[in-house]
């Protein structure tokens, strides 16, 4: 846009899409009279997260739906999901992020393959658990397969919290630690790209 030369200061520009990189996603993406980013609040942004892993079987299923018997075992060895926290599910696919034909599942059909919540368990979690939301670090909450998009309809019917494309979920604890999240205040924004900090006690 400028440079020192012709105008005597140094200026560029950038341009990215709502839902990049790393992001939360606003209800307004899924339902007309949502609210947009811009909506929440700062302490609506720090919340206490569960990790639950599931890359075993992520690896044996890029489809993988995670299921309310995957949860409950979860919750067997870790104790119950909090109310209000964030459960994040670590599949383990950040480390296809430099290879879109594998981040994707593409299929060479139109087809997406990845790993994500199945609708059923997301409903468990909302009914019975009362959390504040969910991410992952794959495309997509949902499983590249589901074209409902279950799990963001439901979990965005109120303003609550979906993450995407989260990394370094390995550093975190299953329990006991909490995010800050950032997004960019974007007026009626269907999302932001986001800096999310896990804080490990």
């Amino acid at each position: 846009v400028a440079n020192f030369k012709d105008d005597g200061y140094y200026l560029r520009k950038f341009q990215i899409g709502e839902h990049s990189a790393t992001h939360m996603n606003a209800p307004n993406s899924f339902h007309a009279d949502g609210v947009g980013i811009d909506y929440y609040k700062p302490e609506d942004l720090i919340r206490e997260a569960v990790v639950i892993d599931v890359k075993d079987q992520a690896a044996a299923d890029p489809d993988y739906a995670f299921s309310i018997d995957d949860l409950k075992a979860w919750e067997k060895q870790n104790g119950e999901v909090p109310a209000d926290s964030v459960v994040l599910l670590n599949t383990g696919w950040t480390k296809y992020w430099r290879n879109p034909q594998k981040f994707f599942g593409l299929d060479g059909k139109g087809g997406l393959h990845f790993p994500g919540f199945a609708g059923s368990t997301t409903k468990y979690l909302l009914d019975q658990r009362d959390i504040a939301g969910v991410g992952i670090d794959t495309h997509g909450v949902d499983p590249g397969q589901d074209e409902t998009y279950a799990t963001n309809t439901q979990v965005l019917s109120q303003p609550r919290i979906v993450l995407e494309n989260l990394t370094n979920l390995d550093s975190m604890p299953a329990t006991g630690a909490s995010i800050v999240i950032a997004p960019l205040k974007l007026k009626d924004g269907s999302g932001s790209p986001a800096t999310v900090t896990g804080l490990i006690p």
